[in-house]
């Protein structure tokens, strides 16, 4: 027999599934995320967190939704259109508003992320001229550790910190200041990642990346390079320390003085 083909009806019903499904999913993941927590992540350690944390959040509510119907739908034929007798079940050829629904449902759920990823992304990438930046430091990748260039601290010799792997280096911030970096390598490629800070770009050999990006709460964090870069890529590891303004300046002064 010739499998029979959907009514108008039929399909109008499918895409007003679709349209209605793909609503709940964004509205689930547009909502407030306030009250929820931070899934790995603490609120307001950087400017950065305060950023991107939202979105993952949203991302996480977006594929639990996306999760859980997926589970309904492989349980309801196994538990609702178990086999009952020896009857030959109906055959169907296709069913055009089911396609239509899974077509256009993850559609519209990676175009959504998508667009919040690249506005996101454009914010934290986003740095002030060199000139106009209130605080400046060049990060430079080494194997296997850190240097951090206080330029703040003129061009002394001991405004640049150079670290090992025995002794990791420590990178110090202001608190509540928005802070330029410039980051290179000097042999292969190295990322620069603070965890903590929900921040992560790539240190290049012979490429200049910027970044800016302030540090709100006093405390200690660990950085490492979170992009293999040879045998000790293990030990490439830094800390982030945030103090106050005040305890800021006097470290430059220090620098200087040296």
């Amino acid at each position: 027999m010739r499998g029979k083909y959907p009514s108008p009806m039929h399909f109008k019903r499918g895409l007003s599934f679709a349209f209605l499904a793909a609503v709940a999913v964004l509205a689930l993941s547009s909502c407030s995320t306030s009250s929820l927590p931070g899934l790995g992540f603490k609120k307001g350690l950087s400017s950065v967190n305060d950023t991107s944390l939202t979105l993952w959040q949203g991302a996480w509510i977006t594929a639990g939704v996306v999760g859980l119907i997926t589970l309904v739908l492989i349980l309801w034929p196994a538990i609702f259109h178990r086999r009952k007798n020896d009857e030959f079940p109906k055959q169907t050829r296709y069913n055009v508003p089911t396609e239509v629904a899974y077509t256009i449902i993850p559609f519209i759920i990676v175009a959504v992320l998508f667009a919040y990823t690249a506005r996101d992304e454009s914010r934290i990438t986003k740095v002030t001229p060199l000139a106009q930046a209130k605080h400046s430091i060049h990060v430079n990748a080494i194997q296997w550790s850190w240097q951090f260039t206080y330029d703040d601290a003129g061009t002394s010799p001991a405004a640049t910190i150079t670290g090992t792997p025995a002794k990791p280096p420590v990178l110090v911030l202001p608190q509540g200041e928005r802070v330029r970096f410039t980051l290179n390598a000097n042999d292969v490629v190295h990322g620069f990642w603070i965890p903590a800070f929900m921040i992560q770009m790539e240190a290049l050999p012979g490429v200049e990346n910027h970044l800016e990006f302030s540090a709100n709460k006093l405390g200690e964090y660990p950085g490492r390079c979170n992009i293999l870069c040879g045998r000790n890529h293990s030990q490439m590891l830094f800390t982030v320390k945030v103090v106050t303004p005040a305890q800021y300046q006097d470290y430059l002064n220090t620098l200087k003085a040296a």
